[in-house]
């Protein structure tokens, strides 16, 4: 049976994907929720490190405790404020570079890192102008690409000149890269789609890799702490051609059995509901953060390239940077060691509980250009 003959593989239902309200996002993705895809954590690093791509095979979930649940909970407390400072800065970015070329923006945020942001964009317009603003959220795979079929969906809906890119952070800028080098092509192949703007809007910008960021501190955005249970109960997403055929959306599964600690909604009611204090402190920071010169330096990669160096790894995509892509590697990937900047420590101490359980150890590193890097162990170490 081929993939589009399966039935059990079809387009994710908006309000039968997912656990955010229906309005507040459009799932573009495959429903591959009854597929066994998950393999475990040793087995699925020594099969990408061996050629086998991240997007063929998902981890399993990892289930925090208590104590580490606390951690979640008691980060988002504290960082609320800034989060929702950052999502009003970068979302004013966003209103502005739309409204030069003539648009209400259109969110397309690159699920999942990049779907509770979006939401969170999208509720940011509707409190501060009411403004009703679209969000759809699409997969986009490194090294393969953007889901075509999903964006030629949104270019058939709303103007190319519309379209906002939206993800949680960056990194080195690897997403960024493949971001630009996907949105290159398309225009190549679509001459009337020439104005799609390939910039990243984020909240955190630690690698200098866009112009459209909230901040480019290396903060802890608190939905880095979790996995499917902070983003709608959805997983990463898939790309396997022996389920995903020509004229398939990118595929994702939704795991419902995780509803009971599902935070998801949690996260971005308590960001939102801190709107209307922030917005006085956004009016007066806007002006300067507009003005700045926000340049990408990819600053970033040239850190990366130099911690590899410094570690005798060849391959940089094995080196992590910053704190929500060191927490995906203490969650999903066989972790070597975290390097860590000792002047960070509050935003480390979820990264600190989950190397201790891993049995990871934390290097501290005082010139370090990140709040941490995580280090992915070689399999041939």
């Amino acid at each position: 049976m081929t993939a589009v003959e399966a039935p059990a593989l079809r387009a994710a239902v908006p309000g039968r994907f997912g656990s955010y309200p229906v309005e507040d996002v459009t799932w573009l993705l495959t429903d591959l929720s009854g597929v066994a895809l998950e393999r475990g954590t040793q087995d699925r690093e020594e099969a990408i490190q061996g050629g086998t791509h991240y997007s063929e095979m998902l981890p399993v979930e990892y289930q925090p405790d208590a104590a580490y649940l606390e951690l979640f909970h008691t980060a988002l407390a504290q960082s609320a404020d800034r989060l929702a400072e950052a999502v009003a800065l970068v979302g004013e970015l966003v209103r502005t570079a739309a409204a030069e070329a003539g648009h209400r923006p259109v969110l397309v945020s690159l699920a999942r890192a990049g779907t509770p942001v979006g939401v969170l964009l999208r509720r940011w317009f509707a409190a501060a102008s009411g403004t009703d603003v679209p969000h759809y959220t699409i997969s986009i795979v490194r090294g393969r690409g953007i889901d075509e079929v999903a964006l030629a969906t949104v270019l058939a809906r709303h103007p190319a000149g519309a379209v906002r890119f939206v993800d949680g952070w960056t990194g080195k800028g690897a997403i960024q890269r493949e971001l630009t080098a996907a949105v290159a092509a398309w225009r190549d192949r679509h001459p009337e789609h020439a104005d799609l703007d390939d910039r990243l809007a984020v909240l955190a910008d630690p690698g200098s890799c866009t112009d459209l960021y909230g901040t480019r501190d290396d903060f802890l955005i608190p939905s880095a702490c979790l996995n499917s249970t902070v983003s709608g109960l959805v997983s990463r997403t898939v790309l396997r051609g022996d389920l995903i055929g020509p004229g398939m959306f990118h595929g994702a599964k939704y795991y419902a059995e995780h509803a009971a600690g599902d935070v998801s909604r949690l996260f971005v009611d308590t960001v939102a509901a801190r709107f209307p204090e922030v917005a006085g402190q956004v009016a007066a920071t806007l002006p300067a953060h507009a003005a700045a010169d926000r340049r990408p330096t990819w600053a970033g990669w040239a850190a990366v390239e130099r911690i590899a160096a410094e570690h005798g790894i060849a391959d940089i995509n094995l080196v992590k940077p910053g704190v929500g892509e060191t927490t995906r590697v203490l969650l999903r990937r066989v972790p070597w060691r975290v390097l860590a900047h000792p002047g960070r420590a509050e935003d480390l101490r979820h990264v600190r509980a989950l190397a201790e359980a891993r049995g990871v150890p934390v290097v501290e590193v005082p010139d370090l250009p990140y709040s941490c890097v995580g280090l992915i162990r070689p399999v041939s170490t």
